[in-house]
């Protein structure tokens, strides 16, 4: 679903074919706002939709070492996506990786890990205390990458969001990414981003882009959460379906001139 401004000067029509891409109204209207100011000043607003909208997009280009986390609420996709993490760094980057789960209380999680662990030939341990997260911690202190996966915790359990923190304190890492589902309600993901500031996330991991054909989600979780995209997830090949997005990538599929 795209449009072509080129040709359209119109502010409202513009700001229309945002909505409709399904931008937040917060967003639109700043976008508006900085439209209105270029027409004041004989700019050509069409030929600079793309250069607001990339002053929106922040990307996480830090190179990938040290511990690793990735916390989110259930079914966004995080063991997939640390499988995915690992092949990358194993098999392109020829890192030495080894991959710890909190995850313990789904079986089936802790068994996919297993699998592509053991395909990759590399260390993984499962741990319910911070006494075995050092330990495990320990046991990987060779490696120069450690994923750390989690429990999928949603927004109402405070609780266990904390307990989750704990854990991953111990570890000692400020790398710690919140995954979300790119399909996920506005306001649900909103109560999510809040549940989860005080694990102190420093950046995002966005999942599911292949299931929707619109992709303003993306702008309206970075605008709430005031953080950097590390990754996008389009689908569940590992380790294919990931990307290192950049501003021109996340803007093509906004604005319909690419697709996942």
């Amino acid at each position: 679903m795209g449009f072509d401004n080129k040709n359209d000067n119109d502010i409202d029509k513009i700001c229309k074919n945002l909505l409709s891409l399904e931008l937040n109204e917060e967003i639109v209207e700043s976008i508006r706002i900085d439209l209105q100011e270029m027409k004041f000043n004989g700019i050509d607003t069409s030929k600079n939709l793309v250069e607001i909208l990339k002053k929106k997009i922040k990307i996480e280009n830090q190179v990938i070492n040290g511990k690793i986390a990735l916390v989110g609420p259930p079914g966004v996709g995080k063991t997939t996506t640390i499988a995915k993490l690992a092949a990358k760094l194993v098999f392109e980057e020829n890192k030495k990786v080894g991959v710890i789960t909190i995850d313990t209380y789904r079986i089936g999680a802790v068994e996919q890990l297993k699998i592509y662990t053991d395909i990759m030939n590399i260390p993984f341990k499962g741990v319910i205390s911070p006494d075995e997260m050092e330990l495990a911690l320990d046991e990987m202190k060779d490696c120069d990458v450690v994923l750390i996966d989690t429990t999928g915790r949603g927004y109402k359990n405070s609780m266990q969001i904390l307990e989750i923190k704990n854990l991953i304190d111990k570890a000692e890492t400020d790398n710690i990414h919140l995954v979300l589902n790119c399909t996920t309600r506005e306001s649900d993901t909103k109560a999510i981003i809040d549940s989860y500031r005080n694990v102190n996330f420093k950046s995002l991991i966005i999942t599911k882009l292949d299931e929707t054909i619109t992709y303003g989600s993306i702008f309206n979780i970075m605008n709430y959460a005031q953080k950097p995209i590390s990754y996008i997830t389009t689908g569940q090949n590992v380790p294919d379906d990931i990307i290192k997005p950049n501003e021109d990538k996340i803007i093509r599929l906004l604005l319909g001139v690419e697709s996942i």
